[in-house]
């Protein structure tokens, strides 16, 4: 029983870090809140688009989304995806481990009364 309440804790944890932490990475790269940074991976991932694109950023791309997330965040919708998605991985989570250190049943006895 432990090791689902701490699968569950570890999820829950997990989704409300998440739009953080994802946040915090695409500013370390150079997409910032005040543009993409001189010098950075993103200003080397802006010329390359750009290059490909023959001299704009296509809407859309790799390069304009993360530009999105660098300026504004994630956004509203961000939180409760993360959630769901840590919510249904902590599901499997405790459903592994509950199959896999579950006690067997003694004295003949199913495991689950129907």
């Amino acid at each position: 029983m432990a090791t689902i309440a701490a699968g569950t804790v570890g999820a829950a944890v997990g989704g409300v870090a998440a739009p953080v932490v994802v946040t915090s990475a695409v500013s370390a790269i150079g997409f910032t809140s005040t543009g993409i940074a001189a010098g950075s991976t993103a200003a080397s991932m802006m010329s390359a688009a750009a290059i490909a694109n023959g001299g704009g950023v296509a809407a859309g791309s790799t390069v304009a989304v993360l530009q999105s997330v660098g300026a504004v965040g994630l956004g509203a919708l961000a939180w409760p995806v993360a959630l769901g998605g840590a919510v249904v991985v902590g599901g499997i989570c405790c459903a592994v481990a509950y199959n896999r250190y579950k006690q067997p049943a003694t004295n003949n006895e199913p495991m689950c009364a129907v």
